[in-house]
């Protein structure tokens, strides 16, 4: 049972592709735990584009606006005409500034990281990915990487905030300030300045190409790690790649009042309909979402037997190496569930 009586009404995007497909199985398991959710759908991406005009219509933003929390399915941003990407743009409209992507080992999903278990909180709204570059000549570009105080500060203190709530004692500000000395030198002495407010929290500042050979080397050492735009997104995809791809990890992207959850993997366009998608991904996004409005218990009820359920092989999908599809993947997870 919920852990309060609040209800909250989320606006659901179901995406393209597998998106429908795996968004309609997320939310059968939240109905058959009674989540305190009632559901309002909107449209994004390619289905958005050709039946409404826009790839992110106005009402979409409209009832994200006023619900304050979103889960939505992979969408397709089609590639050149200037379309800009739903991400981004639904980052920089509600000022969602932190990307937050646990990634952990699951059981009896094939990977090659062990034991992982760690968090990557990622500024969302800044660095390279805003988006500030010209044209100098006919043969030279140039990209403004704008990094403030106000956003490395906020990014910082959500990441430590967000260690002491779980409990982490680990938190790594991943930078190159080396070279970058005044744009990734603010974003490293920013970040340092709020860990000192933690002093429970061991702290430490890593390179970012050394993040990489230490993640895959030895990923179980990080817990937490704080870091900026474009950094936070090839280090999210290369831990993804460590517990199984992007297929079962969770995202989020957080603002001061509103929060997407989402799927970070791609639309599968050529397997949609199919009966085949993996809902994992979007299911852990669904339990992240429980978590953000207290349902605690609700949250480790459905990880629990999302876990049961990757130990039968019968009921696995055939990316995990099952024989399940995207429907009895869900009716073993429900059934796992009980009540």
């Amino acid at each position: 049972m919920p852990q309060n009586d609040v209800m909250h009404k989320i606006t659901v995007i179901p995406g393209d592709g597998i998106g429908p497909e795996i968004t309609a199985q997320v939310l059968r398991v939240l109905k058959h735990v009674n989540a305190p959710f009632s559901y309002e759908e909107a449209a994004a991406g390619e289905i958005a584009l050709n039946t409404m005009g826009s790839l992110l219509p106005e009402s979409t933003l409209e009832s994200i606006a006023r619900n304050k929390l979103a889960i939505k399915g992979p969408t397709t941003t089609p590639v050149g005409g200037g379309h800009k990407s739903i991400n981004v743009s639904l980052r920089q409209k509600f000022d969602l500034y932190a990307n937050v992507r646990p990634v952990r080992t699951l059981p009896n999903v094939p990977c090659v990281g062990q034991d992982v278990n760690l968090t990557i909180v990622r500024e969302n709204t800044e660095d390279l990915y805003a988006g500030i570059e010209r044209m100098v000549d006919d043969h030279t570009a140039e990209s403004i990487k704008r990094i403030t105080y106000k956003g490395s500060e906020r990014i910082a203190r959500y990441g430590y905030e967000l260690a002491q709530k779980t409990q982490r004692k680990k938190v790594a500000i991943v930078h190159k300030a080396n070279i970058m000395k005044m744009s990734d030198g603010l974003f490293l002495k920013t970040s340092l300045q709020v860990g000192q407010e933690f002093p429970q929290i061991e702290t430490r500042d890593v390179i970012v190409d050394n993040a990489c050979m230490q993640l895959v080397t030895k990923p179980q050492q990080f817990e937490v790690i704080v870091t900026q735009n474009l950094y936070g997104d090839i280090l999210s995809d290369l831990c993804a790649g460590l517990v199984g791809g992007l297929g079962v990890v969770p995202g989020a992207n957080i603002g001061r009042d509103i929060a997407v959850f989402e799927a970070v993997h791609g639309s599968a366009p050529d397997i949609a309909g199919q009966n085949k998608a993996n809902p994992t991904a979007l299911l852990q996004s669904a339990v992240m979402m429980l978590e953000h409005v207290g349902e605690l218990k609700l949250a480790q009820d459905i990880m629990a037997a999302l876990i049961k359920t990757l130990g039968d092989a019968n009921a696995r999908t055939a990316d995990l190496g099952g024989h399940g599809n995207t429907v009895t993947f869900t009716d073993a997870i429900i059934q796992n569930l009980g009540r």
